[in-house]
């Protein structure tokens, strides 16, 4: 478009690597079709809620020491008192973390990472991009996979221990957590 607003909006909403997103799209979807969805399935059918609950909980509490380096970095002491709260409430009295009695006293989850921390620094999203297995991102929110990755002790624990495998697994049972808990929305998009 000529029109400069027209013109902004048009770069805006453009996806200048839309053949290589269209690929990636497919191969996730085909992924998920033969592999993700149906052990997502599994695991929904086969543990009780009350379980699946508890290793989001874990999980969760897990991720406590990449949430409370970025609140620092996003220059914000109260998330970060909130945060370490969170975690000693939910480790100590939840039973290492697999139970959430912070969330159950009005203190809710509350996720940060460092793509969101780039934000708060200034810094733009950049044009779409679909990730192979992880889904759709940008660049900022690509980067800070990466940088949250070396920050998360758990990982450099795995690593030096050589527990790769520990990383994989948790890495795994998050995605397919996440996956079951989406099943029928994305099972409804897909048929719209």
């Amino acid at each position: 478009p000529s029109d400069p607003i027209a013109r902004a909006a048009y770069l805006e909403a453009n996806d200048p690597i839309e053949p290589f997103n269209r690929g990636v799209f497919g191969f996730n979807r085909a992924l998920d079709n033969v592999v993700i969805k149906p052990v997502a399935k599994t695991y929904r059918d086969s543990l009780p809620k009350t379980l699946r609950t508890s290793i989001r909980n874990f999980l969760n509490n897990l991720r406590t020491p990449i949430i409370l380096a970025n609140n620092i970095l996003q220059g914000d002491p109260k998330a970060a008192q909130v945060t370490i709260a969170r975690f000693m409430t939910n480790t100590i009295v939840g039973f290492g973390g697999f139970g959430d009695p912070a969330g159950d006293l009005g203190v809710k989850f509350r996720d940060e990472d460092f793509g969101q921390t780039m934000a708060v620094w200034g810094f733009g999203e950049g044009p779409y991009i679909m990730l192979p297995v992880l889904g759709p991102s940008n660049p900022r929110d690509a980067i800070g996979l990466v940088v949250d990755s070396f920050l998360d002790p758990f990982n450099a624990w795995a690593d030096n221990t050589d527990h790769t495998e520990a990383t994989l697994a948790r890495m795994g049972v998050h995605g397919v957590d996440l996956r079951s808990r989406h099943i029928k929305n994305l099972d409804d998009l897909e048929k719209s």
